[in-house]
């Protein structure tokens, strides 16, 4: 008579089925990042009172905080596309002459007379339709990103100039020019502070909460990964390029509220004060990591900056080096960060 199979003994489960750990005396990503976005915070804790002794009647008032909110506003939207730009490991030096062109295109007298819908419309218009060109250059002409956002960078700054003929364009819809003025505030924030607030937010669910998001980080982290793993590169990156150009096209709407007109320098160094808010911020230049929250601060440390330097009449050249330094501090920071963990 025959024995019954015994069972064969059960061991450990197998290791994919286990979850991930960190090594021991090695940060976790989360640690890291809250870490990072508390140091933001105090920096801007020390701009903060740095202004508050600098210029205790002025920079404390709510008027120059509203000022301060509006001005990152504008810059803040285009550094939410930057950021997505920059972790998937590109980068996008035309969205400052795009922001440049759409506010011109929006402003003319042909466009002024569809009112206010006419002159958002087209500043959304333009912006995504040069997004939508540097996407298709990268992606599909195979264009470096470098080389096909500095093109359109001469190209947008250029159609600008021709557009206005070196003159400042006036705005005459009265709802536009509603929209900056302190009755329009909504319990003393500006409206273009809530529009910061909403693209940033949504920014945020993108980047972290969504198919889309992952994708991004995926091709900024390893792109021949990610194009064995099913994730059509070249689309994403479109995506992402068009994505871009249409927060330069918010952000020029933006800024003509603010302005009041259209001229062709505006969005002037956009592109510096855009990549060193998402740097400093703790998105990595090399791709593969981003985070709204930490250029969101980054942006708000660089507005804080140039509003104490104004107020207290220092050069622009002694501001531009103080943001250079800046920088360069930040991506040392990221380099050290890196090695350690590496180790």
């Amino acid at each position: 008579m025959t024995q019954p199979a015994s069972k064969a003994p059960q061991g450990p489960p197998p290791l994919a089925a286990q979850p991930p750990s960190v090594p021991a005396g090695r940060p976790a990503p989360g640690w890291t990042a809250d870490v990072r976005n508390l140091s933001l915070l105090g920096v801007l804790a020390v701009l903060v009172a740095v202004g508050g002794i600098t210029s205790p009647a002025t920079f404390l008032a709510a008027s120059n905080l509203q000022l301060v909110l509006t001005q990152a506003s504008v810059i803040g939207v285009v550094t939410v596309g930057m950021t997505f730009v920059i972790t998937s490991g590109g980068i996008d030096l035309s969205v400052g002459a795009i922001v440049a062109l759409a506010s011109v295109w929006a402003t003319t007298v042909a466009t002024q007379e569809y009112g206010f819908a006419g002159i958002l419309f087209t500043a959304v218009l333009v912006g995504a339709g040069c997004g939508l060109v540097n996407g298709l250059l990268v992606a599909y002409g195979g264009l470096v990103p470098f080389i096909a956002t500095l093109a359109m960078f001469a190209a947008a700054r250029g159609l600008a100039l021709q557009i206005t003929d070196g003159r400042t364009q006036i705005v005459t819809v009265q709802p536009v020019l509603d929209l900056g003025v302190p009755d329009s505030y909504l319990f003393g924030v500006p409206p273009l502070v809530l529009v910061f607030a909403a693209v940033a937010l949504a920014g945020w669910l993108v980047l972290n909460r969504t198919t889309f998001g992952r994708r991004t980080v995926a091709v900024g982290g390893n792109a021949e990964a990610a194009r064995l793993a099913g994730i059509d590169v070249r689309r994403q990156r479109l995506h992402l390029y068009l994505l871009s150009g249409l927060c330069c096209g918010i952000a020029a709407f933006l800024l003509v509220v603010l302005s009041g007109s259209g001229q062709n320098t505006n969005g002037n160094l956009y592109e510096l004060d855009a990549i060193a808010a998402a740097i400093i911020g703790g998105t990595l230049l090399s791709g593969g990591r981003g985070t709204i929250t930490g250029s969101v601060l980054g942006v708000l440390v660089f507005t804080t900056i140039t509003n104490i330097f104004a107020l207290n009449n220092l050069e622009s050249a002694v501001q531009q080096i103080a943001k250079g330094a800046i920088i360069v501090a930040a991506v040392l920071v990221q380099r050290g960060t890196e090695r350690s963990a590496a180790t």
